[in-house]
């Protein structure tokens, strides 16, 4: 398996993420949009920091189901359900120093939505791996 990652020339900067991830692999992994929800099924506590410490947690717990580490996430898409801008630097620092951070130097997506699936959800993370 091979990935590579790059910036092309013409391109903006980055904060971070890559603008192309090219995947050359013999097996997908394709995460359901992973939700701040604890194993009982109830929402995690703590807002947005709390909520986003699950979603870390569940992925890390199905990357792990499936043998893969965060370095081969090859895809990113993260919802907060916010129109603040802080907020949504908020999830994305604390996704990036997290144990999860290599998963967020591959082609990534950080958007504001009206509301997310759960009631009180604030945070959703969608992820692809190549292994």
């Amino acid at each position: 398996m091979t990935i590579e990652r790059s910036n092309p020339e013409g391109l903006h900067a980055t904060p971070g993420y890559h603008h192309v991830t090219r995947v050359q692999a013999d097996t997908m992994v394709f995460l359901a949009g992973q939700c701040p929800l604890q194993p009982s099924g109830e929402l995690a506590p703590g807002g947005l920091e709390g909520q986003t410490a699950q979603v870390i947690t569940n992925i890390l717990t199905a990357l792990k189901a499936v043998g893969a580490t965060p370095d081969q996430i090859v895809r990113t898409v993260i919802y907060v359900a916010s129109s603040e801008r802080d907020d949504l630097s908020t999830v994305w620092t604390q996704l990036n120093e997290s144990a999860l951070g290599p998963a967020f130097t591959t082609a990534s997506t950080l958007l504001g939505v009206a509301q997310l699936g759960f009631p009180g959800q604030l945070v959703e993370v969608d992820v692809t791996a190549a292994l």
